[in-house]
């Protein structure tokens, strides 16, 4: 017995919704935005993101697979040189929900699905480590050449220990 799909069934049978989903599909390539039902942009969303997955690889195997998607040529056509190359830089969500209120008749959440196509601009990485180092004072070293005169410094340094009197009083507080 075949699985049933996960989500929100879109009525009819499953070949009916995939070729529901294609035919939505096509719509959103060929006309870079179209207006639907929330439940079927949901649904639509996973298989035009791996159809522009498909046409950013831009080889023949991967146009064969969309084309078993996809049947109209001209639409696929559009897909691999017009969509692709605007949406190569970018890694993924190629696609925007943004959300219109109810329709009228039967109270149906009504979306704007859209295709993004604007250039990638890629963020600034503000790290706390720069602003940090940033902020430190530099401290210079001394390079000491003659191992005579490294001996006299460490010589020098007299490591004061504390006195009986000095652990009674902290202690006392």
């Amino acid at each position: 017995m075949p699985k049933p799909t996960k989500g929100p069934r879109l009525g009819g049978g499953p070949a009916h919704e995939r070729l529901m989903l294609a035919n939505l599909a096509a719509a959103l390539f060929t006309h870079k935005s179209i207006k639907t039902t929330e439940t079927r942009a949901k649904r639509l969303r996973p298989l035009a993101e791996r159809m522009v997955q498909f046409a950013k690889r831009g080889d023949l195997h991967a146009r064969r697979r969309v084309l078993a998607t996809i049947t109209d040529k001209s639409v696929v056509h559009e897909l691999f040189t017009v969509i692709a190359p605007q949406v190569n830089e970018r890694q993924g969500g190629y696609t925007r929900i943004t959300k219109l209120g109810f329709r009228k008749g039967d109270n149906a959440s009504m979306v704007q699905m859209e295709l993004v196509l604007e250039p990638l601009t890629p963020k600034v990485k503000h790290s706390k480590t720069s602003t940090v180092t940033a902020e430190k004072p530099v401290v210079e070293e001394v390079v000491v050449a003659d191992a005579e005169v490294a001996d006299e410094a460490a010589a020098e340094v007299v490591v004061e220990e504390p006195t009986e009197a000095a652990v009674d009083t902290k202690d006392a507080k």
